[in-house]
C-alpha cells in the first residue's frame, strides 16, 4: 500500500521530514537519518544516566599504550542514525544518543580518556580505520569471518539479523527462517552490511529451488529503507534484531518484526593489529562486572542482548 498524499504535497514533505526516530538500526547499519510516517512525532531520548557515574579503572588504563595515554583522547567514527544504537533526539545540531553512544562514553571514563566523536555513514568507517583516521568505530558492527580478515573488534553485545514488513502483510507468517521465503519478493536493507553480504551469498537459493529470484535495494539512508517500505517499492527490510523490534514497538512506524534470523556478536571495530583492544576488552568488563553495563542496555531496551563477558575477535556465529 502507498502512503496518501494528505492535502498538498508541501504537507507530505514536511511529514516525511518529521524523521529520525523510527528508522532501523543495522549491523551493521546505523547510517544516516531515520524516518517516520507523516505525522509521526519523534520520541524523547530516555533521560537516566548510568554514564554519569563511570570512574577510570586504573588497571584497565594502564593497557593502553604510553602514547595514547599522554594524549588522553581518541578518534571515534560513529555512524548516528536511529534507535536504540546511536541517533539525534534533538537534531543533528545537538548531542547524539544511544547504546552505542553510552557504551562508547562509559569505556573512555573507565579509561581516563576523553573521545573526538566524528559522524561518518556507516560505510565508510571500517575502510578508514585502515588509513589511521580513527581509532576506533562504532555502528553496531557485526562480527564476521569475512569482517576479521582486515578488522579487530571487542564485543559489546549479541545483536544479529532480522526482517520486518509493513504492518497487516502475512504473506511471510510471523517469521523469516530461511531465505526462500523471500523469493519473488523486494528486499530493502542498508549499503556495506551484513545483511547485504548475506544476501549476495545466497542470491543462488531460490533458483535452486526453482522459484523467482529476491530483488535486493540498498539504500545508505536507514529513513529511506523505511520510507520505501511505507511506499511499496520493497516489501521486506533486512536489518538489526534490536533496531527493527524497537521500530515495530512504535505505533507510528507501522512495521511488524519477524523474528531473528541469524545472531551474530556486535563490537568496537579497530584497524588489525590495534593495541587498544586488550583494554577495551578490559573497559567493557568492568561496566558489566559494577552494573553499568545492564543499566545502560536496560535504558535502551536491549537486556536480551547482554553478554557475560567482552571478547576480542571471537569466531562468527554459526547459523
Amino acid at each position: 500500500m502507498k502512503i496518501r498524499v494528505l492535502g498538498t504535497r508541501l504537507r507530505l514533505a514536511a511529514g516525511l521530514a518529521l524523521l529520525p526516530l523510527l528508522a532501523v538500526t543495522a549491523c551493521g547499519s546505523d547510517a544516516g537519518s531515520g524516518a517516520v510516517p507523516a505525522g509521526a512525532q519523534a520520541s524523547a531520548a530516555p533521560t537516566d544516566d548510568p554514564v554519569a557515574a563511570v570512574r577510570k579503572v586504573e588497571s584497565a588504563a594502564a593497557l593502553l599504550p604510553e602514547d595514547v595515554r599522554k594524549a588522553g583522547t581518541l578518534r571515534v567514527g560513529s555512524s548516528v542514525g536511529s534507535p536504540p544504537g546511536a541517533y539525534y533526539p534533538n537534531g543533528s545540531d545537538k548531542a547524539p544518543a544511544g547504546q552505542d553512544i553510552d557504551l562508547a562514553d562509559a569505556v573512555a571514563k573507565v579509561l581516563g580518556l576523553k573521545l573526538e566523536r566524528q559522524d561518518a555513514s556507516f560505510e565508510t568507517i571500517l575502510p578508514a580505520l585502515g588509513s589511521g583516521k580513527y581509532d576506533f568505530g562504532t555502528g553496531n558492527f557485526g562480527v564476521t569471518a569475512e569482517r576479521l580478515k582486515t578488522i579487530d573488534f571487542v564485543t559489546y553485545i549479541n545483536d544479529g539479523q532480522g526482517f520486518a514488513v509493513k504492518k497487516g502483510n502475512t504473506e511471510l507468517g510471523k517469521k523469516v527462517s530461511d531465505l526462500t521465503q523471500l523469493c519473488g519478493l523486494t528486499i530493502g536493507t542498508g549499503a556495506g552490511t551484513t545483511f547485504e553480504a548475506t544476501l549476495a551469498e545466497q542470491k543462488g537459493v531460490c533458483a535452486k529451488e526453482g522459484k523467482k529470484p529476491y530483488d535486493v535495494k540498498v539504500y545508505s539512508d536507514n529513513g529511506a529503507t523505511l520510507t520505501a517500505l511505507q511506499q511499496g517499492r520493497i516489501d521486506v527490510i533486512m536489518s538489526t534484531i534490536n533496531g527493527l523490534r524497537y521500530q515495530a514497538a512504535q505505533a507510528a512506524s507501522g512495521t511488524t518484526f519477524l523474528g531473528e534470523f541469524h545472531r551474530l556478536d556486535v563490537g568496537f571495530a579497530f584497524k588489525k593489529g590495534s593495541p587498544l583492544t586488550q583494554a577495551f576488552q578490559a573497559a567493557v568488563d568492568e561496566l558489566i562486572k559494577d552494573g553499568t553495563y545492564a543499566r545502560i542496555l536496560k535504558k535502551w531496551g536491549t537486556s536480551p542482548s547482554a553478554i557475560e563477558s567482552s571478547r576480542i575477535n571471537p569466531p562468527e556465529h554459526s547459523r
